[in-house]
């Protein structure tokens, strides 16, 4: 087999997965052939996803490999075979799915242009609206409620389930088809019907905040969405450009996750090398480290919440570990485990439970979430820009 690799992708939330990611090895043979699907993953690309239990994968290629031989539908078999072993976080999925899968590392994904969080009061908020998308178009703004999703109330439901249902991932809904929002800003509610779109995103965005943002010293808000590929590269050049002395805020908040070596090269835009997680596959333990010569005086704040996951766990695990940041928010989420992308007959493609991450000071982060430094509910940001400023960063 060849090293820890493999991505994620918005239709992995239909398995529960909240858009979260996976460390895995995908089958060199697949790889050797080019029978994973294009854009396949690369043996660079290392993500990390939560599960609650491992699975032996070769009975699950073995039950797809009878049902084929059978007439039968290898992807049915798996996915039964994965549901009777109680890995409720595995996924089976055929090669377009597995496409769309991997897609979503480039940034590219299907639905409507809106980032969704838990508001002050617990409801489904709009964090951001893409510019330009079906969101915008239709007059969405941040600061709206979402109330409804094709009639289902959505009160203190997960954000990630709001935003699989947005997105159409329990029914595969390709571009084109439409849901139903009841979108709620201030007393007034109404009802918007928007088309789902093929839409490409910018993970990190950088601006300067602070009461002088136009000061050369400002401090910098690097916002992350998702570790799709070249982020790390964009938030280790948002460090190298920040003003001399400038504090750095890194907003995680709402981070599905994304490739681990994406969080490593972060990391490593923070720290002069040394560990930044632990991992084990089959029981036999591995280490990712940070690339030597980051920047290690520059005051940091992480900003997380319950929508935190993943390989963005990773990062704050291991900036928080390493003493390199003040952490401030909520708990995270709580997905840590290590996955492996199997090759099945038939052409579909199972991920199976193999193990799990630990933090540089081995703390395990599936099923806990990592707790913040300053525990914040409302008006975390302007804590956190408080905090910073406190460290001498300039906000």
């Amino acid at each position: 087999m060849s090293g820890p690799t493999q991505c994620f992708g918005p239709r992995g939330v239909r398995r529960g997965a909240a858009l979260t990611l996976v460390f895995a090895t995908v089958l060199a043979t697949a790889a050797a052939t080019g029978s994973l699907p294009h854009g396949g993953a690369k043996s660079s690309d290392i993500a990390a996803r939560s599960v609650a239990s491992t699975v032996d994968g070769d009975e699950v290629v073995e039950a797809a490999a009878r049902a084929v031989a059978d007439g039968k539908s290898g992807k049915e078999a798996a996915e039964e075979a994965v549901s009777r072993s109680g890995d409720r976080w595995g996924a089976v999925y055929d090669e377009r799915q597995y496409e769309e899968f991997e897609q979503a590392l480039d940034g590219s994904y299907t639905g409507v242009g809106i980032a969704a969080k838990r508001s002050a009061d617990g409801l489904v908020e709009v964090a951001r609206v893409q510019p330009g998308g079906p969101a915008d178009r239709a007059g969405i703004e941040p600061g709206d409620l979402l109330r409804t999703i094709d009639g289902h109330r959505i009160d203190k439901r997960p954000v990630a389930e709001a935003v699989a249902l947005l997105r159409g991932d329990r029914t595969e809904a390709d571009a084109g088809t439409t849901v139903v929002l009841g979108v709620q800003r201030g007393a007034a509610l109404r009802t918007e019907t928007l088309h789902r779109a093929r839409l490409t995103t910018e993970a990190v965005t950088v601006r300067r905040i602070g009461p002088d943002r136009s000061d050369s010293s400002a401090a910098v808000l690097i916002e992350v969405d998702s570790f799709t590929r070249g982020s790390g590269a964009r938030i280790r050049d948002a460090v190298r450009d920040a003003p001399a002395g400038a504090g750095v805020l890194l907003d995680l908040r709402g981070n599905s996750g994304g490739l681990v070596t994406e969080a490593v090269t972060a990391a490593s835009a923070f720290l002069n090398g040394g560990l930044v997680a632990t991992y084990d596959v089959h029981g036999k333990q591995r280490a990712l480290y940070a690339q030597p010569g980051g920047d290690t005086v520059r005051p940091l704040v992480v900003l997380v919440d319950g929508g935190t996951m993943s390989a963005a766990e990773l990062l704050t695990g291991a900036l928080q570990d390493r003493g390199r940041a003040v952490t401030v928010g909520s708990r995270t989420f709580g997905k840590g485990s290590v996955q492996m992308p199997s090759k099945l007959p038939g052409g579909s493609v199972a991920e199976l439970t193999v193990g799990h991450y630990r933090t540089p000071a081995g703390r395990g982060v599936d099923g806990r979430g990592i707790t913040p430094d300053l525990a914040v509910g409302s008006g975390a940001e302007q804590r956190a820009e408080t905090v910073l400023s406190g460290l001498g960063g300039g906000s």
